[in-house]
């Protein structure tokens, strides 16, 4: 098949721009001038190990305001240095808005960017390649802000160009034996760079603890923020005409999720934003109808969700995988409504693929699993880690995947994104990498 060559997506990255100008709006709505200030000044000065949810330490209004900045600086640097921006841009903007409701701040995500910058210089490589790595390797944030608050911002400067030096070549290798059924690959690669910065903490007299600032009482309204803005992706993407929209959606929802899974390449906006709508209500109904909090830390989940709506994500497959963690709440003897069963029932669905590739009765046991592996796989990361569910994720994708390519013989029938490029041809999406590759090595 002949592939067009990649081209700029003219509307992801000035709708992303637009989306955290919207955050910032709606933070200025929530509190006054000075308390966003003051807000946000406790979210500078805080160790951000998990779960610190901005909400419950600066307030609705400084949290936000955070959030909308990452947002709109993470746009620009995507702008800069991202040539082709596709369904792992839309991760990346997911990722920075969603964790800069807990743990991730305009001051503490530098130091990765420009460690990162750094291992481009020193390899003569395209920053290019790496700007997408560059901003999902904040998810050891907290080493630089635990280093800076607890002893000297110059220390936690270096430990987070350190990091972000070496993330690269560890996200590429780890990769590759996920076999593409755990979408938070770059959590697993932090959660293996964790397991070695921690010990070494220790070693040196440095005790980091995790820590649990979670906010309650906020569901009505953040819930009806929440749907408003579901809404709007929904109605946005059937404005692009109700039927080919649909139809493209339902062939959507057939893929597997498997990276990778560009939908924003193969597929017009339009089935995108309807399955941000859809997957976004999903997951702020799961948390309501469980009994749970819509707070910092599972807004910030849930905008991963709608993140990853454009690269791998659907309701087909991430429902198995949520129901898998509700049913694990019972046999771990731990409420469903708990914080980290919350967080684990959405961020979860990084094992999505195994319900796409498998069946949903797999997606289900991967999420059966995973509600118990998290649980205990973050203990020795002491928080440093943001995206523990990844680093979890990745161990059960590691060891499940052999095991269900070795006996299960009949899998669900699924199309390929080759497949879903050749059907969509005439509306001229540009058809996804090979693995591995720039969107998959980053992922």
């Amino acid at each position: 098949m002949n592939r067009a060559a990649p081209s700029r997506n003219p509307i992801l990255l000035p709708a992303s721009a637009l989306f955290g100008l919207a955050l910032i709006v709606f933070g200025f709505c929530q509190a006054p001038f000075s308390e966003v200030l003051s807000g946000l000044y406790a979210i500078f000065t805080m160790e951000d190990v998990l779960i610190t949810d901005y909400i419950a330490v600066a307030g609705t209004g400084a949290a936000f305001v955070n959030a909308g900045l990452v947002t709109l600086v993470s746009v620009a640097i995507l702008w800069r240095w991202d040539n082709t921006p596709n369904g792992a841009t839309m991760v990346t903007v997911g990722l920075m808005s969603g964790f800069s409701l807990f743990g991730k701040n305009i001051v503490n995500m530098w130091p990765f960017f420009f460690g990162t910058a750094l291992y481009a210089l020193v390899k003569r490589e395209g920053f290019s390649k790496h700007v997408n790595l560059a901003l999902r390797g904040t998810a050891l944030a907290p080493m630089v802000s635990f280093m800076a608050v607890r002893f000297s911002p110059w220390l936690g400067i270096a430990v987070g160009l350190l990091v972000g030096f070496l993330l690269p070549p560890v996200a590429e290798h780890a990769h590759r034996v996920q076999n593409g059924m755990n979408l938070y690959s770059v959590g697993f690669s932090c959660g293996l760079l964790a397991m070695m910065m921690v010990p070494a903490f220790k070693a040196f007299g440095l005790n980091p603890a995790s820590a649990h600032h979670w906010s309650t009482g906020n569901n009505f309204r953040l819930g009806l923020a929440l749907a408003a803005l579901c809404l709007t992706f929904t109605v946005c993407g059937l404005l692009r005409g109700p039927r080919p929209v649909l139809a493209k959606y339902w062939a959507l929802l057939r893929t597997s999720g498997r990276v990778p899974s560009d939908y924003v390449r193969t597929f017009t906006p339009g089935p995108v934003l309807v399955n941000m709508g859809v997957n976004g209500l999903i997951a702020t109904g799961y948390i309501l109808l469980t009994g749970g909090d819509l707070n910092g830390a599972t807004i910030g989940a849930i905008f991963t969700i709608i993140g990853f709506s454009g690269y791998g994500k659907h309701a087909f497959n991430i429902v198995p995988v949520m129901a898998g963690v509700l049913l694990g709440s019972l046999t771990n003897h731990v409420d469903p409504n708990s914080s980290a069963l919350q967080l684990a029932g959405l961020f979860g669905t990084t094992l999505a693929p195994f319900a796409g590739v498998f069946g949903w009765p797999f997606g289900v046991l991967a999420g059966l699993i995973h509600s118990s592996v998290v649980l205990q796989a973050g203990l020795p990361l002491e928080g440093m880690n943001l995206y523990n569910n990844g680093f979890s994720g990745g161990l059960v994708a590691i060891v499940l995947y052999p095991i269900l390519t070795s006996l299960v013989k009949r899998r669900r029938p699924v199309l390929m994104e080759e497949d879903l490029y050749a059907m969509f041809a005439s509306d001229e999406p540009q058809p996804p990498e090979e693995l591995p590759g720039k969107d998959g090595a980053d992922c």
